[in-house]
């Protein structure tokens, strides 16, 4: 699409830069969208504005933006905000595209919320666009969860332990507080359907604790074999995307096809999503790390070198001077330090599956691949504890952890070349999966 001119495409909020709106809107052909922050008392008059052509609404304005609008969509009206404005013939139009994005996900997950008793954590401006999708959808009944209240987060096993879909729509996991849960889904025995309207990261720890059901593998130390309940999970970045095309649609009157979406989830998390390489130390996770870096165009980090940055010595010497114990603390810090960002490539340590916050850092920002390689072909100098013990005992223990922690097994017996590509081609077919 050509320049928009002289109007002004944007997103509007108070603090936006953790957004990742820009990009998203240029891709569906807004070239000249952009974020806007504004604190409260300059809202009415840029809202004034003649020269507005579309905005997306964001915290903490899509209630506040409803006085301005000269013509609000009844969906809109019914879920009690706004979160797309556009100026048509000098009238300010306000509608709610979150719905749309929202009922996007819960069929792209084949979420059914027919006749279930949907439970909602939150009580924002996402929750009530949760609250009137779930009702649209047919639930049975739709309860609100807050901190305070009648129905919060203390009595929410006792009073709404018969729940049977979960929605998140409370800020608790995301980033940059990625290691934090609203609930333990173990709470609930009901719950089948989880729903998490967060995007960054792509698997919150809530996601998590329901996908290592779906596989039987556990991210935390104290879960056990309790429970064999199948989970159908949803993440937020499909209903980022989906509610951004329908905003795009009312900006500039037009139908965009919904493979257009499809394209914008894949290419969001080809680009934000990390790809760890997990295995036995010299198994390769380095050499292949480097070749995927040239392939995908994604910055190569090692966790090793990182360490040994980090602490001004080699590994060695840590482990001499300082115990395998202290190594390990030190490992986990620079871990989460490094998955914390995004796109990258990264290269762990033989031993950082073995713990169970390590596990959960990886998959929560990453598509992690576990690098096999025949135990007599991986070397020993430099390694302490391969220089130590077995290697068949240490691959007899760390096996079912690299197998927890990853997506996929990739033989690495084979070139190099091949091996990256194999992952390349793995991670672009499994895209916003």
């Amino acid at each position: 699409m050509s320049r928009m001119g002289e109007k002004v495409y944007g997103l509007l909020g108070r603090k936006l830069g953790h957004s990742w709106s820009v990009p998203i809107h240029q891709a569906l052909g807004c070239e000249d969208y952009r974020l806007i922050e504004l604190e409260p008392e300059a809202l009415g008059d840029f809202l004034r504005r003649e020269d507005i052509g579309g905005l997306n609404v964001t915290i903490p304005y899509k209630r506040e933006v409803m006085a301005f609008c000269d013509v609000i969509d009844e969906g809109a009206k019914a879920i009690g905000s706004v979160n797309t404005l556009v100026r048509r013939g000098g009238k300010l139009y306000g509608y709610n595209t979150d719905i749309d994005g929202f009922l996007y996900m819960l069929r792209r997950a084949r979420i059914s919320l027919m006749g279930k008793k949907v439970v909602v954590l939150g009580s924002g401006g996402a929750s009530l666009t949760a609250q009137a999708a779930a009702k649209r959808e047919g639930a049975r009944e739709v309860v609100v969860v807050s901190r305070t209240g009648l129905d919060n987060y203390e009595n929410l096993p006792q009073r709404h332990g018969d729940a049977e879909a979960l929605v998140n729509t409370t800020p608790v996991g995301m980033w940059p507080r990625l290691e934090e849960a609203p609930v333990d889904l173990r709470l609930l025995p009901a719950v089948t359907d989880v729903v998490d309207v967060i995007y960054n990261p792509g698997r919150t720890n809530l996601l998590l604790q329901a996908s290592g059901w779906n596989r039987n593998e556990f991210y935390y130390d104290d879960l056990g074999l309790w429970d064999e309940r199948y989970f159908r999970c949803a993440g937020g970045l499909s209903m980022l995307a989906a509610q951004a095309k329908r905003a795009e649609e009312l900006f500039f009157d037009r139908t965009i096809p919904d493979g257009d979406t499809e394209k914008i989830v894949a290419w969001l998390w080809q680009d934000r999503t990390n790809i760890v390489l997990v295995g036995m130390p010299g198994c390769g996770k380095t050499t292949v790390g480097r070749e995927l870096a040239r392939l995908s165009g994604k910055p190569f980090v090692d966790l090793d070198e990182e360490i040994v940055r980090r602490a001004g010595k080699s590994i060695p010497d840590i482990f001499r001077e300082e115990g395998e114990a202290a190594f390990r603390e030190l490992e986990a810090q620079v871990l989460a330090d490094v998955c914390a960002r995004s796109g990258q490539v990264i290269a762990t340590g033989g031993g950082a599956v073995l713990r169970a916050e390590n596990r959960a850092a990886m998959r929560r920002t990453g598509q992690v691949y576990f690098l096999c390689r025949n135990l007599e072909e991986l070397p020993t100098d430099g390694r302490p504890l391969s220089q130590k013990g077995s290697l068949e005992e240490m691959y007899r223990v760390r096996k079912p952890l690299y197998s927890a922690a990853a997506d996929a097994v990739i033989d690495n017996s084979v070139a190099l070349e091949e091996t990256a590509e194999l992952i390349w081609r793995d991670f672009c077919e499994n895209s916003g999966d």
